[in-house]
């Protein structure tokens, strides 16, 4: 799910977060009162419901045939504390079959989104509810999803419903603090399996179907529930402590490696039953790759879902692959502990499963896995994006108010994994790592199968460290933006006369100062090379902290003030400092440390204080002689971004041109200097891809097409094919259109036809582009919304500013109207890649002017075209910045 907050906001958080606190507080005052007709639920309905509910069992029978709809029965037994007032079951646009309550069939008011059980029908104490219905499957990820595979006619489907999807699929009370247990059959056609958070217990022949009886499951939120069907693969390990399985499409196994899956699945497993102290409570451990997924992966419990696309590879995987699977599998494991064992009571405790999931997933692959530099490569991805994220104008405490699960999504960002992560990594340096195990392992045992507060965390942690961490928790929590931090000293006669750390607020709006421990490193250049003088740590807090630990040290060249990244906080090199750090990079032997001097570099280039040209020039004497893998992807990631920077600013001088082959060859030679080390080479290759739009560089790659340009050691497997027709076509080579019709012909998988829609959508023809564009603008389109997102990430990109400004005045007036009338699960798509955005001072005025008057958009889309102006005046900044010839 990337410089500053005014103060209306921050006092607007408060104030809505104290509303909250309050519906909460008076539930039973609020239960009286009649729920909104609307497709979600509120925070305060919820309060009022679980208020009068508690002890929910649920037994559920599905009947799925593998068409376009399924049948279901939920039988919902529940303790109701008072028969007072109607009480409101959650069910979406299903056809209600008959509702019976505690035996008596009655006529329940349904309006689509759920069914309200009049007083009269329900009793105090024990209730049971029965519901039948049928429903059709969904086909935009969310509820019960079914995909037809075009190769082989299969039909699949798998469940998701975070944040509050379940009801997609089966009458429930969908909040997370409503925990039941759940008892499932399903009938299945003969040759599908059926997986839930349970393993079955046995499977009865159903004529010409079989029927899939599953045991009662341990107590769970409605979203960590889960349910899959379809004819998949199956692999099976038995070698570690847990059963595990894993599942996959009939025609993408090929492409799936087990071993990887398993090893780090059961090396994890061991980590977090050792780490946490209480072992895997699920009993077994399956996992399913499946189609169309809106997300990387799902913690259902017992049965994690993965977008198969980013694990599926026609070729053997490169490292940044393997690892990529290992903490994802991380993250997701650690979920079944700190989100479903324990689980936050509603959706403002979100970021706490995400950051700790964030936190332990990557603690657990730097422990367990061969990835030992894992908090590197979150420093250089999931810990930037949270930096970017918390300097803008819409930044967000981490701890927000969530008014309805209508908004349960609106901060699913980088601040919510990334920023929570790294602030619960200061709090493990703050209490000493034994001391935070010790507190989080107290925290899992006493709420176990419960739900719990932030509060009931903190505290958990303080008892263990026997502090009062309110203080702390009011700072970091509960107050947005990144501090920055300074060293400042002087020196005589080579040594250090005083030193002092230096820490500033992003603005007068946003004055929070911070407790925080870090390293402080010092470093000298002899013979050479950059050699560690001195390492302090340092707890500093308010403007100015001393560190006598310093004074009368050598002089240094360069000092850190973050060794080691201990603390989350941006670093302002002193310009001695960063006029080594620009002249040494290849003298710095710890890659920790030259990724974070390297980011110091593009954090210049950001502010508009070090120009993108003299950046570039660092890049091609730097890049091509960096060995640390990790780094050397971090690097040419924001080579990448430095290109689309200069495609947005249209250059047409003689440097850009120069800029943009030299560039190229780095890349080609990059490639070519790598024959024998495959990782090296797809890793050059692919940022050669990315930048190739010469026409010397695009005849390349069609000569590696046709086979009449051959590159030693590369592989040129489907998945690549693709990447090049699309490029070819995004730059309209000759030839390129039938490329993609040829290719289509060979390649009839789902993720064939995918490449082939956006090697199509993003040819510069204004005539592909009115026709797509009005296919993503019509809400009834019957394409499946998997094709409509490909669609939309593939209509304008950076270099085709002419095309996208013919429609841009056009998108961005009808905005609001598509914010209205679509759901948020489109939204979150399409406000990200639909609005325009050009970089000149044109385009800001226009996005500011929108701003200025859409205040009725819904949260997410206004947040998502704050996000465009403010990255629109950006890449303005960037190109006044710039020193060489426009």
């Amino acid at each position: 799910m990337t410089i500053f907050a005014p103060r209306a906001m921050t006092l607007a958080i408060a104030t809505a977060f104290a509303a909250s606190a309050f519906a909460f507080g008076n539930a039973h005052a609020a239960a009286a009162a009649p729920r909104a007709e609307n497709a979600f639920l509120s925070q305060a309905d919820a309060a009022a419901r679980s208020a009068r509910v508690s002890n929910v069992d649920y037994a559920l029978e599905f009947t799925l045939t593998g068409k376009e709809s399924f049948s279901g029965v939920t039988t919902a037994t529940f303790d109701l504390s008072d028969n007072a007032a109607p009480l409101t079951i959650d069910l979406d646009k299903a056809t209600v079959k008959s509702v019976t309550v505690n035996g008596k069939q009655v006529d329940a008011k349904y309006n689509n989104w759920f069914l309200t059980i009049a007083a009269a029908d329900l009793a105090q104490g024990r209730n049971t509810v029965v519901i039948a219905y049928e429903r059709l499957h969904s086909t935009n990820g969310e509820g019960l999803h079914r995909m037809v595979d075009p190769v082989d006619g299969r039909v699949y489907t798998y469940s998701h419903f975070e944040p509050a999807a379940a009801h997609q699929m089966f009458a429930v009370f969908d909040q997370p603090d409503l925990k039941a247990t759940y008892q499932v059959t399903a009938t299945a056609p003969a040759d599908w399996q059926v997986v839930s958070t349970t393993r079955e217990t046995r499977i009865e022949e159903a004529g010409t179907s079989k029927r899939w009886v599953f045991p009662k499951s341990k107590k769970l939120s409605p979203y960590n529930f889960s349910l899959h069907a379809g004819p998949y693969k199956v692999w099976e390990d038995r070698s570690g402590k847990y059963p595990m399985r894993l599942l996959a499409r009939q025609s993408v196994a090929a492409q799936v490696a087990p071993e990887d899956w398993f090893r780090y699945t059961k090396d994890g497993l061991a980590f977090f039953d050792n780490y946490f102290g209480i072992p895997y409570q699920f009993e077994k451990y399956d996992q399913l790759l499946v189609p169309d997924f809106l997300y990387g992966a799902m913690e259902n419990a017992g049965a994690i879902t993965f977008a198969e696309g980013g694990f599926l590879h026609k070729a053997k995987m490169t490292d940044a692959q393997r690892q990529s699977l290992a903490s994802v599998i991380m993250h997701e494991m650690a979920h079944q502990w700190f989100g479903d064992l324990v689980t936050m009571k509603w959706w403002n405790g979100l970021w706490l499963n995400e950051s700790f999931a964030s936190f332990m997933g990557t603690l657990a692959t730097a422990e367990a896995t061969e990835f030992k530099d894992a908090w590197q490569h979150f420093y250089s991805t999931g810990k930037q994006a949270a930096y970017a994220q918390d300097q803008k104008s819409n930044t967000h405490p981490i701890e927000v108010p969530v008014p309805s699960t209508a908004n349960a999504f609106d901060n699913i960002d980088a601040i919510t994994y990334s920023k929570g992560a790294s602030t619960l990594m200061q709090l493990r340096h703050l209490l000493g790592a034994e001391v935070f195990r010790k507190g989080v392992h107290n925290y899992l045992t006493k709420y176990s199968y419960q739900n719990a507060k932030l509060d009931d965390f903190i505290g958990s942690l303080g008892e263990a460290a026997g502090r009062d961490l309110s203080g702390w928790t009011k700072e970091w929590l509960y107050q947005p933006g990144v501090n920055t931090i300074a060293a400042k000293f002087s020196c005589a006669n080579g040594k250090v006369k005083n030193f002092t750390l230096q820490q500033s607020a992003p603005s007068k709006a946003l004055p929070t100062l911070r407790e925080q421990r870090v390293q402080v490193a010092t470093f000298r250049i002899e013979s050479g090379k950059l050699v560690a003088l001195q390492t302090v740590p340092v707890t500093y807090s308010g403007v100015t902290t001393k560190v006598p630990a310093l004074a009368g040290s050598a002089c240094p060249d360069l000092v850190y003030p973050n060794y080691q990244d201990w603390g989350f906080v941006k670093v302002q090199l002193d310009k001695r400092s960063f006029d080594t750090a620009r002249a040494s990079l290849a003298k710095v032997d710890d890659p920790l440390l030259r990724t974070m001097l390297w980011q110091s570099l593009w954090d210049g280039v950001r502010d508009g204080k070090l120009p993108l040209n003299e950046y570039l020039k660092t890049v091609l004497a730097n890049a091509p002689q960096e060995k640390d893998y990790t780094l050397l992807g971090d690097i040419l990631g924001k080579v990448a971004i430095s290109k689309e920077y200069l495609d947005l600013m249209d250059l047409r001088s003689a440097w850009a041109t120069q800029t943009g082959t030299a560039l190229e060859e780095m890349a080609w030679n990059g490639t070519l200097a790598n024959k024998g080390n495959e990782n090296f080479q797809r890793r050059w290759f692919n940022t050669y891809l990315g930048l190739a739009s010469t026409p010397a560089a695009l005849d390349r790659l069609a000569g590696i097409l046709a086979g009449t340009v051959t590159v030693d050691g590369l592989a040129i497997n489907q998945d690549l094919r693709w990447s090049i027709i699309a490029r070819l076509n995004r730059y309209n080579h000759a030839g390129a259109a039938a490329l993609v019709e040829q290719e289509a012909q060979r390649d009839k998988s789902d993720s064939g036809q995918a490449a082939a829609l956006a090697a199509t959508v993003v040819r510069p023809d204004p005539q592909v582009k009115a026709q797509w564009l009005g296919t993503v603008e019509d809400l009834k389109t019957k394409l499946p919304f998997s094709k409509i997102r490909t669609a939309m990430n593939s209509l304008y990109p950076a270099e085709q500013k002419a095309l996208a400004e013919q429609t841009a005045a056009r998108r961005l007036a009808q905005l609001p109207a598509i914010d209205k009338a679509a759901g948020p699960v489109y939204m979150r798509s399409y406000a990200y890649s639909m609005i325009p955005a050009s970089c000149t001072p044109a385009s800001v005025k226009r996005l500011s002017a929108a701003a200025s008057t859409m205040k009725e958009l819904s949260a997410g889309t206004r947040r998502a075209l704050l996000d465009a102006q403010q990255e629109d005046q950006r890449c303005v900044t960037i190109k006044q910045a710039m020193t060489a010839p426009k």
